[in-house]
């Protein structure tokens, strides 16, 4: 299953026009987007506020993720405080799976964003969190903060943008998107050695891990005759017929 750096703004001197800072309310969002990640499972390795993005960028670095994803908001350059609107998601102008991956988040918030001509993906190379991470990278500014209208709209739909970013995750990793479900749990139920632990819900998707009968699960969702399941520690799918519930 992919496995993301999250990477939500360390930049706690950038305040909102109407109260509070970048630093809180990308970290709120990086909150909101837990558990959906969770119920897709996406895996994720997160930043915390006492990093700075050179941290940041190292620590990405030091693991191996299938993406960077950064959390940003924006503020106008000098002499159009508050006068500037939109969402902006950069990628590294030679990264196919950068520049897919901020397309995909770029078209999917036009649909919840109120002036969705003003959302685009666009290439740099100035800025660390694309440039320097190894990882293929979208850096999201999400709205203007010094902007009153975009700082109301993004501390009033912090659920809904979360939900649509991890839409737009699983999108860019082909696995299907779904709705955060109690855990519960189950045990491998095969006539023979093992039950394959898949890394989508297809029956030619890379196996995982291989579970043999009776062995306990985790079972974290459902979707389309597949569990999605944690094996000791392994998170696949496996065929609903071949899980029993306890309980």
């Amino acid at each position: 299953m992919p496995i993301i750096y999250l990477s939500p703004s360390t930049q706690e001197g950038n305040y909102y026009v109407n109260g509070g800072t970048e630093e809180e309310y990308m970290n709120l969002l990086a909150d909101k987007m837990v558990p959906y990640l969770d119920a897709s499972g996406i895996r994720y390795t997160r930043n915390t506020p006492d990093m700075t993005a050179a941290s940041s960028i190292a620590a990405s670095n030091a693991g191996d993720y299938d993406l960077h994803l950064a959390l940003h908001s924006n503020a106008a350059p000098e002499g159009k405080y508050g006068q500037v609107r939109g969402i902006i998601v950069f990628y590294y102008p030679t990264s196919q799976p950068g520049q897919r991956a901020s397309t995909i988040i770029a078209n999917n918030l036009k649909a919840i964003y109120p002036l969705p001509n003003l959302v685009r993906a666009q290439g740099t190379t100035t800025i660390g969190e694309v440039r320097r991470v190894r990882a293929p990278s979208a850096f999201l500014e999400l709205g203007y903060h010094d902007n009153l209208e975009d700082a109301n709209w993004i501390k009033e739909n912090l659920d809904a943008v979360a939900r649509n970013l991890v839409m737009s995750l699983t999108d860019f990793f082909d696995i299907p998107f779904l709705a955060p479900e109690p855990i519960r749990s189950g045990r491998v139920d095969v006539d023979w050695g093992v039950l394959n632990i898949r890394a989508r819900p297809n029956l030619n998707a890379s196996i995982l891990a291989q579970a043999p009968d009776g062995a306990p699960l985790a079972i974290l969702n459902h979707s389309g005759g597949w569990y999605l399941v944690n094996y000791k520690g392994t998170i696949g799918y496996a065929k609903d017929d071949f899980v029993t519930l306890n309980g």
